[in-house]
Parts: structure tokens; C-alpha cells; sequence
């Protein structure tokens, strides 16, 4: 019998049909479109670097040149602003600490600022947990009173917030600035923990309540572990806008041994601006600075951690 290797007109194959040839034309659209794209990637991420490098530098700058000039004398301040210190003169510092009363200060701001920082991050992550994992009447209205207290200006609450300690005599005192920064910063800290609570996983927590755990011991000991990246976040955040806070303190906090950095950093430019000492004024600054400069890098990577938690899952 004869065979042929090629298949009769009308009788069709088993493969599909090759696909025509891409012509010369398609070929170099296909080419040229993920060149460009491939082209605009690259402008976008120079601008974007060079945007970040400029940040960079409006923000390092006057960093060091504060870092600089709380070495110098006052005479080299103004005459050569840009250049380093002939000598590292620390009576600067020393003057600044003992002379203007910034140790009084620090460890002023370092009892309020930890105590509402203490109270905000317990109280917060409580309402936050019940927020998240309970279902109950008025839950989203509470969650959004919260919201709400976010977007209420506190020069508003200033004057009564003045009456309201007044009347409970905890006006110019340490305890009544807690608990005003603790009330400040709670609506931001519910609305974060909030979120973050409910990226955890429930299986945790029901495994808990399953072996007898109560209400309580699972938050602390089972869901409060957990939340640490968020808590270390939120903490950085409210440590920066309660250590940097002057409003406040500044109506209800009028005491000058009670008085807190940011106090008395005013205070010190407007008596050292008559007498002339810059230097110890700079180094009043810098004393301000490098304890929210030294927590950010110690804690950068958890707050990176805490922002990103739950995007990916």
C-alpha cells in the first residue's frame, strides 16, 4: 500500500493551525512598548530619588549645623556659621543644664511624657481590642466617636480644659498634664490599634478561650504580645507629639518648677537672647533633640514593621 506524507485537501489535522508570522511592523511595537515603559520607570525613579536626596538634606542640615554650633562660641556662631568648632567647648552644655534649669526640664518632661505615654498605650490598646474583636450595640459609634476626636481641633478644648482642671485643682500640676496628654493622644491610638487588631489571627485567641483563659488573661498575655509591632509604632508616634508638645502646656501648666522642655526651651531663647549666649542656647536645643532622635533609630525597624503589618498577608 502507498502512503503520502501530506494530509489531502479538505481532511483536517489534529494540531490546531500554526498562527501567521508576526510581521515586521508588530515585531517592533512589541519591542518598543516595553522599552518605554522601561524609560519611564527610569525618570520616575530619578525624580523620586533626587526628591528623596533633597529631603535628605533640608532635613540632616539643620541638624548638624545645630549639633555644631552647641560647640562653639558665640563669637564663631556668627562669624564663621558654616565651619567646625576650633574646640569642643561642653561648658556649653554644662552651662545649658545647670545654668537653665534644662535638667529641671528634662526630668519633667520625662515624668509626664512617660506616664500619658504608659496610660495612652494601655488604655488605647483596651478600647482598641474590645473595638476590633467584639460585636456589640454602639460599637461603630463609639469607634467613630473616637474618629471623631481625631479631627477636633485642641486649641478649641483649651479653655475648658483651663475650667475643668481648675475645678478638680489639677491645674499646673504634672498629673493633670498626664492625663490631658493621655486624652490627646487616645482618638489616634483607637483608630490605630483598632485597624491592627484586626489583621491578627482569632484562631489565637479562641485556642486561648478554649483552654480556660479568660477575657482578660488573653488579652494580656495572648493578643497583647502579638500586637507588639503596632504598639511600638503608635508609642514612637505619641512619644514624638507629646515630647514636642507646647500648647498645652502652656496654658495649664504655668508653674515654673513644674514647666516641661518645650517650655523651657522658649524660655531659655528669650533669656539668652538679651545676654548674648547662643551657644549654651544651641545646646539647650540639641539636649531636646537626641532623646526623639535616639528612640526613632532604636525603634525604626518596628515602626516600619507596625505601618506594614497586615498589607501582606
Amino acid at each position: 500500500m502507498k502512503t503520502t506524507d501530506t494530509i489531502p485537501e479538505g481532511v483536517a489535522g489534529d494540531g490546531p493551525e500554526p498562527a501567521p508570522a508576526a510581521t515586521a511592523p508588530e515585531r517592533e511595537g512589541s519591542r518598543s512598548a516595553p522599552a518605554a515603559e522601561k524609560g519611564e520607570g527610569q525618570v520616575l525613579n530619578v525624580f523620586s530619588h533626587g526628591m528623596l536626596i533633597l529631603w535628605a538634606f533640608m532635613v540632616v542640615i539643620p541638624l548638624l549645623w545645630a549639633v555644631m554650633s552647641s560647640f562653639k562660641t558665640d563669637k564663631a556662631i556668627f562669624t564663621e556659621p558654616w565651619s567646625l568648632p576650633d574646640k569642643l567647648h561642653f561648658e556649653n552644655w554644662s552651662r545649658a543644664w545647670t545654668e537653665a534649669h534644662m535638667s529641671d526640664y528634662f526630668l519633667n518632661t520625662v515624668m509626664v511624657v512617660g506616664g500619658s505615654l504608659a496610660g495612652t498605650l494601655l488604655l488605647g490598646s483596651m478600647a482598641a481590642y474590645v473595638l476590633a474583636r467584639f460585636e456589640f450595640p454602639g460599637n461603630r459609634f463609639i469607634y467613630f466617636l473616637f474618629i471623631g476626636g481625631m479631627s477636633f481641633p485642641v486649641i478649641l478644648a483649651l479653655v475648658p480644659l483651663f475650667y475643668v482642671l481648675q475645678n478638680m485643682s489639677m491645674l499646673n500640676t504634672l498629673h493633670g498634664l498626664i492625663l490631658v496628654y493621655i486624652a490627646y493622644s487616645l482618638p489616634f491610638t483607637v483608630f490605630f490599634l483598632t485597624a491592627f487588631f484586626r489583621t491578627l489571627p482569632s484562631s489565637v485567641a479562641e485556642a486561648a478561650f478554649v483552654d480556660g483563659a479568660s477575657h482578660t488573661r488573653t488579652f494580656f498575655q495572648v493578643m497583647l504580645p502579638m500586637a507588639k509591632p503596632g504598639l511600638i509604632s503608635v508609642g514612637i508616634f505619641n512619644f514624638l507629639g507629646q515630647w514636642n508638645q507646647y500648647l498645652l502646656p502652656t496654658v495649664l501648666n504655668t508653674d515654673p518648677e513644674r514647666k516641661v522642655l518645650s517650655q523651657g526651651l522658649v524660655q531659655l531663647a528669650v533669656s539668652q537672647g538679651y545676654k548674648g549666649d547662643y551657644s549654651g542656647l544651641m545646646a539647650g536645643l540639641v539636649m531636646a533633640m537626641l532623646p526623639v532622635l535616639a528612640a526613632y533609630i532604636i525603634f525604626q525597624r518596628q515602626v516600619v514593621a507596625g505601618l506594614t503589618a497586615g498589607a501582606v498577608k
